[in-house]
């Protein structure tokens, strides 16, 4: 993913599912189309992590602040095909 969106979700009361949901939905309500995948800092997915959010693929990165979430669309050169 070259372009997406930078959320930010301090709600800590909520599970990592709903966060990221929040952001999709937005993501989808502002640009017209669903988010494929979405990155997040490892301190936010527990031991084990989410492998997706419905169509969404979660992946971590440590380079990515913590509480925030990269929204967006996976480009295919990313996949490699």
């Amino acid at each position: 993913m070259n372009i997406g969106m930078l959320w930010l979700d301090t709600d800590h009361t909520a599970d990592l599912e709903s966060r990221l949901g929040r952001a999709a939905a937005y993501y989808a309500a502002k640009y017209g189309r669903r988010a494929n995948l979405c990155i997040v800092h490892p301190d936010m997915v527990r031991e084990g992590g989410l492998a997706s959010v419905g169509e969404m693929a979660v992946r971590v990165r440590t380079d990515i602040v913590r509480d925030h979430v990269w929204v967006g669309v996976e480009d295919v050169e990313s996949r490699g095909g």
